[in-house]
Order: C-alpha cells, then structure tokens, then sequence
C-alpha cells in the first residue's frame, strides 16, 4: 500500500523538473513511511511513497518491465501476480523482484493496456511507457484505492496523485471550491467520482483508464460491473455453494503478505465471515472497537465470534474525550470532505490495528453486493407508504415528527422520519433521499441565493444517482438498488473512508468481498436470492451458516454507527458552535447562519435529530478551514531514490 504523484508535459518535447515533486510526495508519507522513488523520464516524472509489504527489501518503486523504457509506480496489491508472474515466465519474461508490482510492468509489456484486465487485486497506478512517450493511469474495478488528476491552466501538464492534497501542493493546481459538487456532497455526503470538490480536479472513476499520449487525453472503461438484467439461472442451492466457495477462495488469496496481519472484526454478518474463513487457513488476530454508549456498542459480539473461531482477539473503547483528539484532525485524515460519521470509529480501530498488525482484512461491500442496509428494506415497504393518499401521507409525517427524539442508535423515531423522508419519492431519489443530509428544498434553505444560482440550484446534486439507476433496467428493484450502492456509495463514501482512516497511519486494509468473482457472482443475483420478505443478504446468510454462531446470522444489523447526535451536544459542542457560529459562516459566504442557527438549537433542545446535517456541515468547515483557507505547509525533506529513463541511479 503506499501512494504515488507525478506529471506529464502535454508536450513530451517539454524538459521537466522534479523539484515540484517533492512536497506531493511529502503530503503522502502517511500513506508509505518506508521508501520512497523518484522516476524522471522525457516530459515525465513520477513519484512514489512506499508502504513495504510484499518483498520488503527488494520491492522499491519504480519498477520496471520486460523493456526498460516502461517504468511503474502504483498503489495497491495484485493478488494474483504469481499466476501471471508464471505465465510471463513462460513468454520469457526474467523478474528483478518478487514484487506484485513489478508483475503489472511486465504485463503491460506483453499484453499492453490489456493487461488491466487480468489484474485481480486493488490498485491506482501510473506507467510511462518511454518508448511511445504515453502516460497511462488506471483504477481497480471498485475503486479500492484514489486516483485523482487535473490538466493545469496554463502550464501545460498532466498531473495526478493518490490524494487531492497532494495535486494542491503543487503550483501549477489552483485552490477554488467546486460549488456543484458542494451541492452534490450536502446531498449524498460525499463527492461521487468523477467530481471533487475542487474545481479543475478530477477523480480518476472504477474501472477506468487514462492515457496522454502526442498530447491528446484519452479515457475508457476496461471493466464494467454487469447489469443485473439477466439474472443466475442456477437453483439456489447450489449458489449458496458457489458462493461459499467463491469467498473462501478470496479471502485465502488475501492473506498472502510478508509483514504481520489481521482482521477488522466488528461482530456482524460480513467481518464475521472473512474472520471465520480466514481462521481456516492459520491463527490470527481479530480487532474491534467498543462504545461507552450501550446502543451503538457491539462488542460482545465480536468477542462471541472470536471465541468461536479462536481468534487472538483485541478489544478498545472508544469514549467522548478520544473525539477531542480525533474530530479536529479529520480534514488530513479525509483528504476531501465526506459526511460518513463512522469515520471515528474506523480512524480509531486502524490506528489500533497498526500497533500490532500492518496489514488487515475487512467485511467492506457485503452490504452493497447482497442487499443488507436499511434502504433496501425500505425499498420493499416504500411502495405501500407511496399508495397512500396525499392527505394521510402528510399526518404520518407530521405524527413522526412529535415521536420523542432520542440520539440513541437507529431508534424508532430516527428510523421512521429517515424512511418517510424518501418514501413518497419513485426511485432512485428514494434511495438516495435516504441516506441523504439534505435534498433539495433543504438546500435552498440552506444555501446563500448566491451559492444556490452558481450551484446549478441543485442540477447535480443527485446526477450521479439518475446516471447510474439507468444503466440497470429491465432488472428487479433490490438488484438495481445493489447495483446503484456498488458503484456510488461504495466506492466513494464506504472505501473512501476505509482507504483516507487506515492509511492515515500505514496501514493496508485488503476486502475479499470485492474479488472479482465474488462481486459478478453477485451481481447476477435475483432479487429472490438476496432478500427474503425484509431480511437482506439471504444467500450471504445460507453461505456462511456453520461457519459463524447462529446468533450473528438472527441478530438486526445495526451498521458501525456513533452516538454523533449526543456527542454534537456533548464534547464536540464547543468545536460545533465554533466552526458553525453566525459570524464564521458569514465569512465564509456559503449558507444562511438563520438557518444553521436553527437547525443548532432545535438539536440541543431535543426538538428535532439533526445528527447528519450537521454533521456533515461540520466536515465541510473544518475541511475548508485546512485546505483552502491556509497555504500549504512547508515542504519536509523526503528520503528517495531517483532514477532515470536508463534505470536506477
């Protein structure tokens, strides 16, 4: 795991210098604190922090290919490299490593962009194939691992990097919001790919490429996730095996690493399973993180599940005051803004994990894949709530909204005003209005007149959704739903917060559930396959009874949850009425202060939960308060080796 930057000359003609190089690379020594490379070549540089954890000593990037001219950085791992490291052996390819990477370079050799294909593993990288002067970026199918780029102004370059502040320490990268996008992130509380939230910069999408080449950019999809217009025909018993098998075979081929690893162990159906299936192949540790908070603490249930399978387990609570140390540190953590409150939780139990383990597996995109949130329950019922009349819908809003509000977790009221904030609406706003902070109304609120006209008064803040939706039809509703959270939420709020928490502090989180057979599997799936009535993740449930406790399987799914309500109430009030006062918000000339103002005081008083809204407004402000308020940081001197288009120095 590690992360890498660079540029390219739109000219290839063009002489680069590395120097711009050197405070990009040192924005991500969090992402690979061992190592460090530098590639200079004809109008190209690239760079690259390493986390070691395949070959330690002999894996330094960049790596080179078959031809010398081809010259590779990259983030991430390639699960099957040995495979295709045999299959290039037999081609008469000869490997300077035993690095998965450098397995990528050689790939690109023999099969050329190709080679993409045949990857199975997460990854962001970067090859410069000398011979051609091309520049080619790509990203693993799910969008494991960042990749973001922009074309500067007037500079004449093509940059990237694993973070977006990285590309902001270079000069040539102007600082300006994105207000289209900020109206996209009050409305999804994340950014979706390929928007950022700064203007001119871009996310490189899943399952994509990018390539400069005599000066011309050119995108494309190498991989598509299938519609789920045509679903399995294969009875369900022997899908419920074929999954099994498929999982076991992912998380076997996930546990290959030369530095000590774990597993993230939360107590629910999907980290059970890759515990329980990683305990069959050798002993292991399991970590969790506990709350003072008894509704949202699901700790006994990780220490069941570890008990059961044998587990080395640990355990630690997360209290009130760790918020005072974290919270205000979460604008580096994050990178760009993402409303996602259970990023303290997963900050907390990575930095946990790091004191003992390097590398751990995670439950990330069971969810998604097998229909197991809320909002697919909801998908069942919303279709009753919307046969209501007009006048009846109304009173049942405004009867839930008397319901007592209690910041305990997912309690009835915050339950029921959450659904029937999205019921009434046909899908995919349903969906989305869901999970949402704000819809539009909302917004309008919210927003200065200004700010809501340069907005686009909302024209993208649900786009992303309507794309996507219309990709899957002719399929079941649940399948849609499936398919819409794998390549929306999934890859920009769900891995965007595992990837910006664990590698805050190096370490690599590895999702069997993301392998590629696993998720076309899954993706195939009839509705029938997923949920049964109201319960979701059937056949994830039937694959893995035996292999954890039978009480896991029966108990509700309650998500990695925080009592965020209380806490903004509590400890974080002082740091809330700070960043959201009348007088900060006029500076900032983005929303109404009336309006926040509102929405502070009906929470403190216990008349309205407004957790998420502000919640995610207080991201935003601390976010722009650390990246666009201030200049960068001085630059730290970064150890590197340096090599140039003939090879290392």
């Amino acid at each position: 795991m590690c992360g890498i930057a660079g540029y390219a000359a739109l000219d290839p003609r063009r002489a680069l210098e590395a120097e711009p190089l050197t405070p990009m690379l040192d924005s991500l020594v969090h992402r690979g604190p061992d190592d460090a490379g530098v590639f200079e070549g004809d109008g190209v540089v690239l760079g690259h922090r390493r986390l070691s954890i395949i070959d330690v000593s002999g894996g330094h990037q960049p790596l080179f290919g078959q031809r010398r001219t081809t010259a590779l950085v990259a983030n991430g791992e390639i699960y099957n490299y040995r495979e295709l490291a045999a299959e290039l052996r037999g081609l008469g390819h000869g490997f300077r490593s035993a690095s998965d990477t450098e397995v990528a370079a050689h790939g690109y050799d023999a099969w050329g962009d190709a080679f993409l294909d045949r990857l199975d593993g997460m990854f962001a990288l970067a090859l410069w194939d000398g011979a051609r002067r091309r520049l080619l970026l790509a990203r693993d199918r799910l969008g494991e691992k960042p990749l973001y780029w922009t074309v500067s102004g007037g500079g004449g370059l093509l940059l990237f990097a694993s973070e977006l502040t990285a590309l902001l320490r270079h000069p040539a990268v102007p600082r300006e919001l994105d207000l289209r996008s900020l109206s996209a992130y009050l409305a999804m509380e994340y950014v979706p790919a390929p928007g950022t939230i700064v203007r001119g910069i871009q996310k490189l999408e899943p399952g994509c490429a990018l390539a400069l080449e005599d000066g011309r950019i050119k995108q494309w999809r190498y991989w598509s996730l299938p519609a789920p217009s045509v679903p399995l025909r294969l009875p369900y018993g022997e899908a419920v095996e074929r999954l099994r098998v498929l999982l076991d075979d992912a998380v076997r081929s996930r546990l290959v690493a030369d530095v000590p690893l774990g597993i993230f162990l939360s107590g629910g159906i999907d980290s059970s399973a890759v515990a329980a299936l990683a305990a069959r192949h050798g002993a292991l540790n399991t970590f969790s993180i506990g709350f003072e908070e008894h509704t949202f603490d699901e700790s006994r249930w990780a220490r069941e599940v570890a008990r059961h399978i044998g587990s080395n387990h640990h355990e630690r609570l997360l209290r009130p005051a760790d918020l005072l140390e974290l919270v205000p540190r979460l604008p580096t953590i994050l990178d760009e803004p993402l409303g996602d409150a259970s990023i303290v939780p997963t900050a907390l139990l990575s930095a946990f994990a790091r004191e003992q383990v390097t590398v751990s597996l995670g439950g990330d995109g069971g969810d998604e894949l097998f229909a197991g949130y809320p909002m697919h329950q909801a998908a069942r019922v919303a279709p009753l709530a919307r046969a209501l009349p007009r006048p009846l819908y109304r009173l049942t809003v405004a009867a839930a909204r008397r319901l007592p509000v209690s910041h305990g977790n997912f309690s009835l009221g915050f339950k029921l005003t959450s659904f029937l904030r999205g019921a009434a609406e046909p899908p995919p706003l349903a969906h989305a209005l869901w999970m949402s902070s704000f819809s539009l109304p909302e917004q309008r609120a919210l927003l200065t007149p200004a700010t809501w006209s340069a907005a686009g008064e909302g024209s993208a803040a649900f786009e992303a959704v309507r794309e996507v939706w219309s990709r899957s039809a002719g399929a079941g509703p649940i399948a849609r739903a499936a398919h819409l959270d794998a390549l929306t939420y999934l890859p920009d709020d769900v891995l965007t917060k595992v990837d910006r928490a664990s590698m805050a502090v190096a370490l690599e989180v590895r999702a069997p559930f993301l392998a590629r057979a696993v998720v076309e599997f899954a993706a195939s799936l009839p509705d029938g396959y997923r949920m049964r009535g109201v319960t979701g993740k059937r056949i994830l449930r039937d694959a893995v009874r035996g292999v954890i406790p039978d009480s896991i399987l029966r108990r509700p799914k309650k998500g990695f949850g925080i009592p965020v309500a209380a806490w903004l109430g509590g400890a974080l009030r002082p740091l809330v009425r700070d960043l959201l006062s009348a007088e900060a918000l006029r500076q900032g000339g983005l929303f109404q202060p009336a309006e926040v103002q509102r929405r502070l005081d009906e929470h403190d008083r216990r008349m309205a939960d407004h957790r998420k809204p502000l919640w995610t407004l207080l991201v935003l402000e601390m976010w722009r308060r650390e990246h666009l308020s201030a200049a960068p940081a001085p630059s730290r001197a970064a150890a590197s080796h340096r090599v140039s288009a003939g090879g290392p120095s």
